[in-house]
């Protein structure tokens, strides 16, 4: 089984299909695709593929800082926001980790791959099915008691919930008390932007917020993301980190992305409008799902395997969640595509059922 979505070549090549050919429902990626301004300045750039790429990633630094008004020191850029996962586990070191679940897959690997002390540890905090795998901030701080390290993902994958700010703040507070490095995993915050304590991070040595580009701004072939931390912290982060993982390409995507106001207002519009026609198929199918301020729903269904396979067969992709931790072969997830796909999603669920 996969680990993540998005694998269309092996899913094309079982088919004997086009790659082209796949509705991909498993990543969750933003459907207007990647801007007609990020590809005119990736064109643009092409003859200049012969220089190493920026080490410090200072221009998209710069214009970072500007639009989320954080010093730029307080930010270090990766090759999408994975690779900081693992290197957040190996220069902070922890020796005993809080992980939620379900949750993404990558915190648990990271941890138990990063190198660190024999005695490493994971503490699970199992998030409950009839608070729609929502975390209570009680729960979790009181979970974080004798750990170094705490993972959040906010909003979570693969249930898609969302802890509000002042939630994710008094977390945040009480790690700095508890000398636990939290990170938070704001993959999908840009589709909520106002829920984000990405400004907090510099302030608190304890904190350490991840965000990507490659979901919302549809950079998920160059690979970009950015973590953001107190001055200390951010220096343990980059003593760690190998050179140039950022390529020459995805930080001029990065850099015209960020400007390009009228693709943020057209996606947020867009996904918006397509949530609103994909949650009232769903309820004429009988499949549940569970409530979503972003791209991607959490489905629950008894006869989800049986679906996944007729899905499969008419060269429609979803997400199988029974390999994460705490689900059982029930439960799916799907992205909110094009209008077309996801009216060839409903359809297609309506006849099966």
């Amino acid at each position: 089984m996969e680990a993540h979505g998005g694998n269309i070549y092996r899913f094309a090549e079982t088919l004997r299909i086009p790659e082209r050919k796949v509705a991909d429902f498993s990543a969750s990626i933003n459907p207007l695709g990647v801007s007609r301004k990020v590809k005119a300045e990736l064109r643009k750039h092409l003859k200049h593929l012969d220089n190493y790429p920026d080490p410090d990633c200072r221009r998209l630094r710069r214009h970072l800082s500007r639009h989320l008004g954080i010093p730029d020191k307080n930010m270090v850029c990766g090759n999408g926001s994975t690779e900081l996962i693992y290197l957040a586990v190996r220069a902070l070191g922890p020796e005993k980790v809080l992980l939620p679940f379900p949750t993404f897959s990558e915190y648990e690997r990271a941890v138990t791959t990063s190198g660190n002390a024999p005695g490493t540890s994971i503490r699970f905090l199992s998030l409950k099915e009839e608070d729609d795998f929502g975390i209570d901030a009680d729960s979790f701080i009181d979970a974080m008691q004798g750990c170094h390290m705490a993972f959040l993902c906010n909003p979570n994958n693969p249930s898609a919930q969302l802890l509000r700010r002042e939630e994710v703040l008094r977390i945040a507070s009480a790690a700095r008390e508890l000398k636990c490095f939290l990170v938070v995993d704001e993959a999908f915050m840009d589709f909520i932007p106002g829920e984000s304590v990405s400004t907090e991070a510099p302030g608190n040595p304890y904190l350490v917020v991840l965000r990507s580009m490659t979901k919302f701004y549809a950079l998920s072939g160059l690979r970009l993301g950015f973590a953001i931390a107190a001055d200390e912290t951010a220096g343990r982060l980059l003593m760690h980190k190998e050179p140039w993982t950022v390529n020459s390409l995805a930080q001029r995507a990065g850099v015209v992305a960020l400007k390009d106001g009228a693709y943020r207002k057209a996606t947020l519009e867009y996904i918006r409008k397509e949530k609103n026609f994909i949650e009232k198929g769903l309820k004429g199918t009988g499949i549940h799902f569970y409530p979503s301020p972003v791209n991607f729903y959490l489905l629950k269904h008894e006869r989800a395997q049986e679906i996944l396979q007729v899905l499969g067969r008419e060269g429609i992709l979803v997400r199988d969640c029974s390999n994460f931790r705490g689900l059982d072969g029930s439960f799916f997830r799907i992205a909110v595509k094009s209008h077309r796909d996801n009216a060839f999603l409903i359809r297609t669920l309506k006849k099966i059922l």
